[in-house]
């Protein structure tokens, strides 16, 4: 596994878009017309920013895959996180920002009060998925958190992806409903 550097940001960006393209609970935020495509991809930029200042980004040795992961903890409130919010702001607009964050706010409320190793976003370039890749670097970043000696958790409404991340270790430990079922899935350490 790789540590992303600034250089890497859009082959991150690149892969969690393809990635997250069809996924329903994006769709469910993101305004569907013309833009949508781009709007994912700021959504990706975003978070690249965020967990390269508040957390990490990693990329497999082959660059296919890659996750973003948070340290909530560490996360403050600065005048760069507040102009990084107004930027998502005008790229999304108001309602799906209010959303975005209302969903944010509920996930957060089944979250430890404790530091913790959050799973974001982990994504393969889908003409590579199905190879192995992505539990590869699931292994490598929960063996990541165990260096830590901090839990991981995350969140996944797609069932077929419950399979993989139980391979991992996981358990679901909380369902949460945002008119779909979204599965909080947890690892503690060894």
């Amino acid at each position: 596994m790789l540590k992303a550097e600034s250089e890497d940001k859009n082959t991150v960006v690149d892969i969690l878009t393809k990635s997250f393209n069809e996924n329903r609970s994006f769709n469910s935020i993101i305004k569907q017309d013309k833009y949508r495509v781009n709007r994912i991809r700021k959504v990706f930029e975003y978070y690249f920013e965020c967990c390269s200042r508040y957390g990490a980004v990693y990329l497999s040795e082959d660059k296919n895959a890659c996750a973003m992961i948070s340290f909530p903890d560490q996360k403050k409130v600065s005048f760069w996180s507040v102009l990084m919010d107004v930027k998502l702001l005008f790229v999304l607009g108001l309602k799906s920002v209010k959303l975005g964050f209302s969903r944010a706010a509920k996930i957060g409320k089944v979250h430890p009060d404790s530091a913790f190793y959050y799973l974001l976003f982990i994504g393969v370039n889908p003409d590579f998925q199905h190879q192995g890749i992505g539990l590869k670097l699931l292994e490598e970043l929960v063996a990541d958190s165990e260096r830590l000696k901090l839990p991981v958790y995350l969140e996944t409404y797609m069932e077929r992806n419950i399979i993989l991340y139980k391979k991992a270790g996981f358990k679901i430990y909380n369902e949460l409903d945002f008119g779909f079922r979204v599965f909080c899935m947890k690892r503690e350490f060894n």
